[in-house]
């Protein structure tokens, strides 16, 4: 297995990142894939959707062996959620 350098800050990966799904990938992939992955190579602005971060980066990798991914949830903010959840949602 190759070991896979990166080569941009985090700050540079998610600014660059943000900018190609906001750009051009969010209205290729919102409908009706609410909630999956989407794996961005932030070089090429190729990407892979997936139900989650492995299966997605694994096959942008296949296509992009040297591919510098961003990912992030579809329909959301983030990958994933940290904290509490309300008392409503535990009732």
């Amino acid at each position: 297995m190759a070991v896979r350098q990166r080569r941009y800050s985090k700050e540079e990966l998610a600014r660059r990142g943000q900018e190609l799904y906001k750009s051009q990938i969010r209205q290729q992939v919102e409908a009706g894939n609410e909630g999956k992955i989407v794996a961005i190579d932030i070089e090429t602005g190729a990407f892979e959707v997936a139900e989650n971060v492995l299966s997605a980066t694994n096959r942008l990798f296949e296509r992009y062996p040297d591919a510098q991914p961003w990912v992030i949830r579809i329909g959301h903010r983030a990958v994933y959620h940290f904290g509490a959840r309300s008392l409503a949602n535990n009732q």
